[in-house]
This record gives C-alpha cells, sequence and structure tokens, in this order.
C-alpha cells in the first residue's frame, strides 16, 4: 500500500518533501511497527546532521551577493575580451559567461533567470533569434550542476557518503567537456544561419574588462583552488567565497548596500529551507526503502537483464530521464540515490563519482523538457518570448547534452581522472 500512498500523492502534485513524510508515517502504521513513531523526529534531524549540508546555504547566499554586487555584467563584459570578435560572439560570450557563473552559482534554475535577463536582451538587439537567445542561455544554465560548485553535488556526496570535495574535482572534466560540446553546437549553427560577426575590443577595452573582472574571479579562484589544494572545505569554501562577494560587492563595485542584506538572508533562508526539509525527509524515508528491500529486489531485476556496467547506465539514463521531466532535479536525486547507488557500486562496481555525475547532469535536463520544464518556462518568463520557440532552438543542445551522457557512462576515467 505503500508505493500507491507514493505514487498518488506524488501526481496529486505534494510537494516531495511532504510525499517522503506521508509514505513514511504510513508505512510505519501499515506494518504495525509504530514504535519507530517515537524515534521518527529524531531521524529527521539526524538526516541534517551533516557539516556538508551548510554548503547549500553558503552557496545560495553567494549567489544573491553576487547577482545583487554586479559581478555578472562584469563577467559578461570578461567573456566579450576572449570570445567577442568571433562571428557569433555574442552566442559564445554567453556560453562562456554560463561557465563564469557555474563557478559561482551553483544552481541550475537560478542561473538561467540571472543569465535570460542579461543575455537575451542584448542578443535580440544584435539581430539574433530571440528563440535562440533564451535557448542558448538555457542551455548554458545545465553547466552550473557540473562545473563546481554544485548543491546537486553537495547532496549526492552527503547521500552517497563520500567527500563532497572529491565529488567537486569529479564534475571539471565533464563540465569543461559539455561546455565544448556547446560551443561546436554554437559554431555549426552559426555556419548555418551566418550569425552576426563580432567585434574584438580595443586594448583599452579589454584591460578595463579585466582589471573590473578581476575582483569578482576571486569567488570561483575561491572554491575551486581551495578544494584542489586541500586549503578549505567545500563548506568553508562556500563561507570564505560569501564573504569575499559581500565585500567585494560593497567596498570594491559599489553596488551592494549593506541594507539589502535581511533581504538576501531571508531569500537564502527560504531557499534553502525547502532543500533542507527534502533531505530531513529523505531520512525517513530510509524506513520505506531498507525494511521494503527495494535495492536488493531492483538489483535482482537489472541484474537478470544485464551484467554489463555500461547498459545498466543506459537503463538508468533512461528512467532518470523521464523521472527528470515531471520530478525536480534536486527532489530526484534525494529519491533515487539510496535506491540505485547501492546496485550501481554494489552489483555491477560503478564509481560513486561516475554514477553521481551521470544522475546529476541527466535529471538537470528535465529542467528544459517538458512537462514541467521549470527551466524552459524561467527563460521564456525572463525574455518574453514563448516556450516553443526556445524548444526549436534548444533541441541540438539537448542532443549534445545525450552525447555527453552516453561519453560519460561509456569511459569512467572522464569522471575519475582528476581525483
Amino acid at each position: 500500500m505503500s508505493p500507491v500512498v507514493f505514487l498518488a500523492t506524488l501526481l496529486l502534485s505534494v510537494p516531495v518533501a511532504i510525499v517522503l513524510t506521508i509514505t513514511a508515517i504510513w508505512y510505519i502504521w501499515e506494518s504495525g511497527n509504530t514504535v519507530l513513531y517515537d524515534s521518527f523526529a529524531q531521524k529527521m534531524f539526524s538526516g541534517l546532521e551533516n557539516y556538508g549540508l551548510l554548503a547549500i546555504p553558503l552557496f545560495m547566499l553567494t549567489g544573491e551577493l553576487m547577482n545583487e554586487g554586479g559581478m555578472t555584467r562584469r563577467l559578461v563584459a570578461l567573456a566579450r575580451v576572449f570570445v567577442g570578435g568571433f562571428r557569433g560572439g555574442l552566442a559564445y560570450i554567453n556560453l562562456l559567461a554560463n561557465m563564469f557563473m557555474a563557478a559561482i552559482i551553483g544552481s541550475a534554475t537560478a542561473q538561467i533567470a540571472v543569465m535570460s535577463r542579461a543575455m537575451v536582451p542584448a542578443m535580440e538587439e544584435e539581430g539574433y533569434d530571440k528563440g535562440f537567445a533564451a535557448a542558448t542561455t538555457a542551455a548554458g544554465g545545465l553547466l552550473a550542476p557540473v562545473i563546481p560548485p554544485s548543491m546537486m553535488f553537495v547532496i549526492f556526496g552527503v547521500l552517497a557518503q563520500i567527500p563532497i570535495g572529491d565529488m567537486f574535482i569529479a564534475g571539471i572534466l565533464p563540465g569543461l567537456i559539455l561546455a565544448c560540446a556547446f560551443a561546436l553546437v554554437i559554431t555549426l549553427i552559426g555556419w548555418r544561419q551566418q550569425f552576426p560577426k563580432g567585434r574584438w575590443m580595443t586594448r583599452g577595452e579589454a584591460v578595463h574588462a579585466l582589471v573590473s573582472a578581476v575582483p569578482a574571479l576571486l569567488i570561483p579562484m575561491s572554491i575551486i583552488g581551495g578544494i584542489l589544494f586541500g586549503i578549505a572545505t567545500p563548506t568553508e569554501s562556500a563561507a570564505i567565497a560569501s564573504l569575499i562577494a559581500f565585500l567585494v560587492g560593497w567596498l570594491v563595485y559599489g553596488d551592494l548596500k549593506p541594507r539589502n542584506l535581511p533581504e538576501m538572508f531571508k531569500r537564502t533562508a527560504a531557499n534553502a529551507s525547502m532543500i533542507l526539509f527534502m533531505i530531513a525527509a529523505a531520512g525517513v524515508f530510509g524506513w520505506v526503502i531498507i525494511y521494503e528491500e527495494i535495492p536488493q529486489q531492483l538489483a535482482g531485476l537489472i541484474t537478470s537483464v544485464t551484467s554489463d556496467p555500461f547498459v545498466f547506465l543506459l537503463i538508468v539514463n533512461l528512467a532518470l530521464l523521464l523521472v527528470g521531466m515531471v520530478i525536480d532535479g534536486i527532489a530526484a536525486i534525494i529519491l533515487i540515490t539510496p535506491i540505485l547507488l547501492p546496485i550501481a557500486t554494489g552489483s555491477y562496481d560503478i564509481s560513486p563519482y561516475q554514477f553521481g555525475i551521470v544522475a546529476c547532469l541527466n535529471l538537470v535536463l528535465g529542467l528544459l523538457t517538458p512537462p514541467v520544464g521549470i527551466g524552459l518556462y524561467i527563460a521564456s518568463s525572463m525574455s518574453g518570448t514563448t516556450p516553443g520557440s526556445i524548444l526549436k532552438s534548444l533541441w541540438p543542445f539537448l542532443i549534445a547534452v545525450t552525447l555527453v551522457l552516453f561519453l560519460l557512462s561509456y569511459y569512467p576515467s572522464l569522471s575519475t581522472l582528476l581525483i
């Protein structure tokens, strides 16, 4: 009966955290093991007793401070220095700026919202189709969950009980591969549609853009550099990054006003609490998974079909693509990790890092695919164009992501090489 309750509440669009909690309560009542009610609250709280989870609100706060501090337009100007003169230069600027932003924000939805406001009007003004401009921006947002830092990596690392810093490092190479795939898509479309030719900055403009962006670049450098060189943990790096973002936005750029901090803290707390509540609820939902022996039953079913790790990952990719179409990526990673990760590592000897990267990238695809497609609608709302026109220009990028997922599934070393 518990699976029926789970599916029914999920299909009724009940928030995922509530779905998990209700399912656990129902299971305890149905099984007659009511003594578990006594430790229900303790089990939920213990799901949050992980130091690494502090990184989630801190990275969110860094993104808020960066947006308020005027760093977005300076990073866009920096991207213009390197790729602005190519044919279709503004499309490459969009992609490169998204890479810079991905190394700071760590959230695809937030990045799509910020970059749609910044890039779509500029691209439309230079003669690009608005649907293509919004599609490029939305696709660039998919870099956020792969290029470190990534909130999905933090959550997966906590659930999988692996070092979050190593998970971040594992995402560097796949993130660069995905960015190169997107650049190739832009190049091919540019040749076909004859994009407007860009303009290289003068030496003075380039120097000014570089100098202006240096303080903003301290943020991704502090995050990635601190983790790579073992100077700070991901949580400590997130705290340092938020402090740098505040000081740069306030004292260097002068765009961030201290009086706006309470409102930013409020938004950060509200957004982070939703994610943390889902993680807490996942702790009690674990009872259902453990007592019903779902991973063991599913492992028996899948291993009877194939013993090849690559084929297993293809099956997982197909399943997650369907899951990601109807459930938010963060909620989905919380749901599927306790079920599928033990099968991947135990039955197929797949690295948890490879599995985590494939799963996170796959699930975030759901942001841009119907019927839910939250990222699609965010890009539509922020750019003033229809989801249909965005989707029309988006499909080459979705094909590129699919090919990258294929490579990451077939070659484990792409995920584990840097660890």
